[in-house]
């Protein structure tokens, strides 16, 4: 029985190690978003962390249409980058993880 639990603990620690890894390499992956006209565009990291945001010198002069074009941008941009690092942490916490049977917590 202890062999088994010895097992699992190191089957936990690889899972550990692998989300660790995968948390490090999302900080390379970006995504871009660009709003529908182009005047905005945002680049984030799939740990959703802003790179860069290119704002196009029209919506200078108008404070609330900018906001309004920051937030819907960023909006998409943070949704794409959630959707990557849930699955891509999710393929890491699964891989790692021991066959316990009654626990298939990733289907």
């Amino acid at each position: 029985m202890f062999g088994d639990l010895s097992g699992m603990m190191n089957k936990l620690k690889e899972a550990q190690q692998k989300v660790e890894e995968t948390k490090t390499r999302l900080h390379s992956v970006l995504i871009d978003e660009v709003s529908a006209d182009h005047k905005i565009k945002v680049t984030l990291t799939a740990n959703r962390e802003i790179k860069a945001i290119a704002i196009d010198k029209s919506l200078l002069s108008d404070a609330e249409e900018l906001e309004d074009y920051l937030i819907l941008t960023l909006n998409k941009a943070i949704e794409k980058a959630s959707k990557i690092n849930e699955d891509e942490m999710a393929v890491a916490a699964k891989s790692g993880m021991p066959n316990i049977p009654g626990m298939d917590m990733f289907k």
